[in-house]
């Protein structure tokens, strides 16, 4: 498998957090960033890939963004994060990356999965 993914789960209700928005962008060797792709979660709070066909996983910087304040608004619950980002490197030879990330409305997780 080859490419960037991720899945939520929603601690508080312990499932999966779906329909969050997503953002996957690079940053360029200005220090700028690049919108590769936006989706939401699926059912299961997964995006399975989110490298736009065409794009390879190459050595760089690369950033998700969830927002946050989208998924707890229709929820109507109170948040302390609107935004999480999640900044992470690929090293040349890497294929993918699996970052989960485990949400509360008052604090985040995230780590590398396999």
């Amino acid at each position: 498998m080859t490419g960037i993914s991720t899945h939520i789960l929603d601690m508080i209700h312990g499932k999966p957090a779906r329909d969050v928005p997503v953002q996957l962008e690079k940053q360029n060797t200005s220090g700028d960033w690049r919108l590769l792709t936006s989706a939401r979660t699926d059912q299961d709070g997964r995006c399975a890939q989110l490298l736009p066909e065409g794009e390879n996983l190459s050595a760089g910087v690369y950033r998700l963004i969830f927002d946050t304040a989208c998924y707890y608004a229709v929820q109507k619950i109170d948040f302390l994060y609107p935004v999480v980002e999640v900044t992470f490197q690929a090293r040349e030879g890497e294929s993918h990356f699996h970052i989960p990330l485990l949400l509360s409305p008052n604090g985040y997780t995230t780590y590398r999965g396999s």
